[in-house]
């Protein structure tokens, strides 16, 4: 699937997420993964102005789904099993950026891991490197439906 594909079939099938005035959008399918933004607004804040744990956990878990249905397709029955998160700094308000890649893709289970990063002006918007500072770092593990 690509980009426009996956951000279709995720406005279909997961509209919490995805719908009309969702705060999450796939911009990016491409050989080294997905790229899927959070713009964290108010909803998404805890006490301290920065973004809560949970919505950043949120927005790992579901890059790593989006990163998994545009290698095998849709999937929607596709489950998280396992997930692992270190949460580095703290992102300020604004555009968050998950990019998640496929470790292991496998009949059963898939691996992903998933930096998330908060762009500063001027940044490539949709691609972590390895020179930038990740505001979190997960490692999931999704079951896949026979």
């Amino acid at each position: 699937m690509n980009a426009e594909e996956l951000q279709a079939y995720l406005v279909a099938e997961f509209p919490q997420a995805f719908g009309a005035g969702r705060p999450h959008r796939v911009v990016r399918v491409d050989a080294a993964g997905v790229g899927v933004t959070l713009a964290a607004s108010e909803e998404h804040l805890r006490p301290g102005d920065t973004v809560s744990g949970p919505s950043m956990m949120g927005l790992a878990d579901i890059a790593a789904y989006a990163v998994i249905l545009a290698a095998i397709g849709p999937v929607p029955l596709a489950v998280t099993t396992n997930f692992s998160i270190n949460f580095l700094r703290k992102p300020q308000p604004g555009l968050l950026v998950a990019d998640a890649r496929l470790m292991k893709l496998g009949r059963r289970l898939a691996v992903c891991e998933v930096g998330l990063r908060a762009p500063h002006e001027g940044d490539a918007p949709f691609r972590v490197t390895g020179g930038e500072e990740l505001c979190a770092h997960a490692v999931t593990t999704y079951s896949i439906p026979a």
